[in-house]
């Protein structure tokens, strides 16, 4: 048996440092080894890689991610109560754990841990879209993004064209990385149960094309395209420009097509005749 296998349950660690989950910070507690064990298992090959954990609560993940070949586990935490409920998982960590209290939309990950790092946390679901958005601005940084969600907010992320989760969130996750749907967990493993069903997604970097867009630039056109998302294209980006018929053909798209009929690509060639527009 190792240090870690004779850790206590986590409900006893609960009970002992009094870790009442905080709804204002989007605390839900999974205390199911086996899934935690299953969504480290999610993160794919970690020897020599320094996984980072947003959120380790109790530390039902953190162990999991302790139990993989992981060079270093690196914990961020927010909540200061758990830092003292986590001591005796360092301890049994015998290195390979480091606590960062610290508020993840604030810390620079890649400063924080050395690469080769990938993300593997069970996040927080009321900074859960903010902290991807964050990490897809440079996800080539990562080996890959290993993240549970409310179910809902995974299916955008994978959502195809013409369907009705397909939308901004769906556009530029799928431009940057490859995007997968694992696989949902039920409210009642977790304390307290959330009212959704979670599930987890992984994100895999693509390569860079050439000339593609920069991602401020990206992201303005396609908020643009999906403001009015039941409009025609040439209708939804006169906020952008007062010739939309004209960047919409140098985009090689119909004038009459809708935000939600198009492809990644289509957004890529629009961002690129909008920033061409501009500099002329």
């Amino acid at each position: 048996m190792t240090a870690l296998d004779a850790l206590p349950p986590l409900r006893d660690v609960i009970a002992r440092f009094d870790l009442g989950a905080r709804k204002a910070l989007g605390q839900h507690f999974l205390l199911d080894l086996n899934l935690t064990a299953r969504i480290a298992r999610a993160g794919g090959e970690m020897e020599g890689v320094t996984a980072i954990e947003i959120g380790p609560g109790p530390g039902g993940l953190t162990r999991a991610l302790l139990g993989t070949s992981a060079r270093e586990v690196v914990a961020v935490e927010r909540d200061p109560r758990f830092i003292e409920a986590l001591a005796d998982v360092v301890a049994a960590s015998e290195g390979r754990l480091r606590l960062v209290q610290a508020d993840a939309l604030e810390v620079d990950l890649e400063a924080l841990a050395p690469a080769p790092r990938a993300i593997v946390a069970n996040l927080p679901y009321n900074v859960g879209t903010p902290l991807l958005i964050g990490w897809l601005k440079r996800i080539e940084a990562y080996e890959g993004l290993t993240l549970m969600f409310q179910k809902e907010v995974v299916d955008r992320i994978v959502a195809g064209p013409r369907t009705k989760a397909y939308g901004r969130l769906a556009v530029m996750c799928q431009w940057r990385a490859h995007c997968k749907a694992l696989f949902d967990i039920p409210a009642r493993a977790f304390t307290p149960p959330p009212k959704v069903v979670s599930a987890v997604v992984r994100l895999t970097p693509r390569a860079a094309a050439p000339g593609d867009p920069d991602f401020a630039d990206m992201e303005t056109v396609v908020a643009a395209c999906f403001n009015q998302r039941r409009k025609m294209l040439r209708a939804s980006l006169r906020s952008l420009t007062p010739d939309a018929e004209a960047l919409i053909s140098a985009a090689g798209l119909e004038p009459t097509a809708r935000a939600e009929e198009i492809e990644v690509a289509g957004f890529v060639a629009l961002t690129k005749a909008w920033r061409a527009s501009r500099a002329g």
